[in-house]
């Protein structure tokens, strides 16, 4: 296992081994920096000659691969799962914050001169924001580890018109076609679906005419947290069968699944190609190189042969074109383990519990910073195993589980836990 060394004014060293780490520490010549990855900080000054470091990233939405080292031998590999809650989260704060100015204001009719998007030009939503800003965390928290001297990312740009028509069956669009939408031509998504759905309720049939006029409703097959706005996400139903739906009396499974798979994973990938690349090369005072994802296949695949994995498609980057270029066969030194990096949230904004306990009182929904001296999401060790604090009462009873939320022990006494490593906003396992 390499153990990676940071000198003593905090620039980043070449990684040394096991033996050579702990020969240091005996010798008082370095200190223990970080446990997860493992690394010492030097307290007396050395020289800084390093060997060239490439950094390759693999973007993704829902995993990111990253590996570092030179031509023979690979430093670090790790695979980071950016946050996918933050469109849940910003819907229940909406949900609790609408319902909080019904009780104690009065009606005030909804204001679309103040919305962010349109005071600041290049503003994202904040669920593509947050994974923008993870890609460029992972990769700097790396540069503070390792001499990097460039940087390869592979981004993928997807035709969303291409994979809803042949999911669909239709002609693969050509040309103008692509200036020709599903919803060319109507105001908005509402009046679209109302307009494919020929103003007739999808579950009576009921249509709407001047003559027979039946009010219609426009329903989410999947909640909007979880599906959204999509047009393949929304039915057609009378007002009638809207409210039977939701109390259940109404269960037919066609109005309550997606017909399609989401597309926000592939959306992500367009939106964020260039912003990512931006954002790298003004905060970073090393080169950043781009790459695309038929070469690492064909590098991976017909050089590397090695089967499709995050880690694998970086490490395929690097002794690619844009990384080493390297030719013939690969002889390359794994790293003996893959880190997981898991980001977390790391403050509540629901400040009280939703229901109201008897007598009208509202509990606090957030418990102190410390509860008997551990702190959510604190890596910690029960009987031999490494876990993470997940949930915490006042008693110092606690909630432990991995990394991946396996469930490990609900109801754990603070005694008989050991504390390895504080939070830190992201789990390393």
């Amino acid at each position: 296992m390499s153990v990676y060394v940071i000198a003593e004014d905090g620039r980043p060293l070449m990684p040394c081994s096991e033996a050579k780490a702990r020969h240091l520490l005996d010798a008082k010549r370095a200190k223990v920096k970080h446990r997860t990855p493992f690394t010492i900080q030097m307290v007396v000054p050395t020289t800084h000659y390093t060997q060239e470091v490439l950094l390759c990233v693999d973007a993704g939405s829902k995993a990111i691969g990253i590996t570092s080292g030179g031509t023979r031998k690979e430093l670090l590999a790790e695979e980071v799962k950016p946050r996918n809650d933050v469109v849940d989260n910003l819907s229940t704060r909406r949900e609790f914050r609408r319902a909080r100015r019904n009780r104690k204001t009065r009606y005030r009719k909804p204001r679309f001169n103040n919305r962010v998007h349109s005071k600041h030009k290049g503003w994202l939503a904040p669920s593509v924001e947050v994974k923008i800003q993870e890609h460029v965390t992972a990769i700097k928290r790396i540069c503070n580890l390792l001499p990097v001297t460039k940087v390869v990312v592979e981004t993928a740009e997807f035709d969303l018109q291409l994979i809803k028509a042949v999911e669909e069956g239709k002609p693969v669009p050509q040309g103008e076609d692509y200036q020709k939408g599903e919803m060319l031509g109507q105001y908005n998504v509402r009046q679209y679906v109302l307009w494919r759905d020929g103003y007739t309720c999808q579950c009576c049939g009921a249509h709407s005419t001047k003559k027979n006029d039946v009010k219609l409703h426009v329903h989410h097959r999947e909640s909007r947290k979880t599906g959204g706005n999509a047009p393949d996400n929304l039915v057609t139903l009378c007002e009638d069968c809207h409210k039977k739906l939701h109390k259940g009396i109404i269960t037919a499974e066609d109005l309550k699944k997606r017909k399609r798979h989401s597309t926000r994973d592939a959306a992500f990938m367009g939106i964020m190609r260039k912003e990512l690349f931006l954002r790298l090369r003004s905060e970073l005072d090393i080169p950043v190189w781009e790459t695309h994802g038929y070469i690492t296949k064909y590098i991976r695949e017909e050089k590397m042969h090695l089967p499709k994995s995050h880690i694998n498609d970086a490490l395929a980057i690097c002794h690619g074109p844009a990384g080493f270029n390297d030719a013939g066969e690969f002889a390359i030194e794994r790293a003996n383990r893959v880190y997981t990096v898991k980001p977390v949230r790391r403050h509540n904004r629901q400040l009280h519990k939703a229901t109201i306990s008897k007598g009208g009182v509202r509990k606090s929904n957030q418990a102190d910073k410390y509860v008997k001296g551990f702190r959510l999401f604190d890596k910690v060790l029960f009987e031999g195993e490494e876990c993470f604090i997940w949930g915490r009462r006042k008693t110092g009873i606690f909630t432990i589980k991995t990394i991946s939320g396996q469930m490990i022990k609900d109801g754990i006494s603070y005694k008989r836990l050991k504390l390895l490593e504080r939070s830190s906003g992201y789990l390393i396992a």
